[in-house]
């Protein structure tokens, strides 16, 4: 029962702010960044980075909403936008009549590569640099506690 669950202390909700408060921050900084150096959102930039991975730059909508973790909604108009701009674009699935795959237009690709390097630069300056190796690693490190702790929890505890 959640009411009986500990509630956090002072201290660890200062913690937990402060995290969640530079995390958005960072987030916010480098989408500016990635948007004014390469036009693209950093919607666009998940979606171009998981075609690009994928075997023939394609994949189902469903196994690309899986890969970047949104909504079939979300994705789904997301792509209309990134198709209307020849980023992407959608082709009948030759084994499923009834869905789709999402393929990686040339433009996106290129698109793609044109925004790499400088938004890879964005994460090391904002992220990386600001952080000692050995700070760097217990980020990675509490990510990944983060990461399996949720992947734990029953799906009624992630409201």
């Amino acid at each position: 029962m959640a009411g009986s669950r500990k509630l956090p202390t002072r201290d660890e909700l200062r913690t937990w702010r402060e995290f969640v408060e530079t995390t958005e921050a960072l987030r916010t900084v480098l989408a500016a960044r990635l948007s004014s150096d390469t036009g693209l959102s950093p919607g666009d930039y998940v979606v171009l980075l998981a075609l690009s991975e994928a075997e023939g730059a394609r994949l189902r909508s469903s196994e690309l909403a899986a890969a970047v973790g949104w909504e079939r909604s979300r994705l789904s108009h997301h792509l209309g936008r990134m198709e209307r701009r020849g980023l992407i674009r959608r082709e009948d699935c030759p084994t499923d009549s009834r869905g789709a795959e999402i393929v990686l237009d040339a433009a996106g690709a290129a698109a793609f590569r044109a925004a790499t390097v400088p938004h890879l630069g964005a994460v090391r300056e904002l992220f990386v640099d600001a952080l000692t190796p050995e700070q760097l690693a217990a980020a990675g490190e509490i990510a990944a506690a983060l990461r399996k702790h949720l992947d734990l929890s029953p799906p009624a505890d992630r409201t």
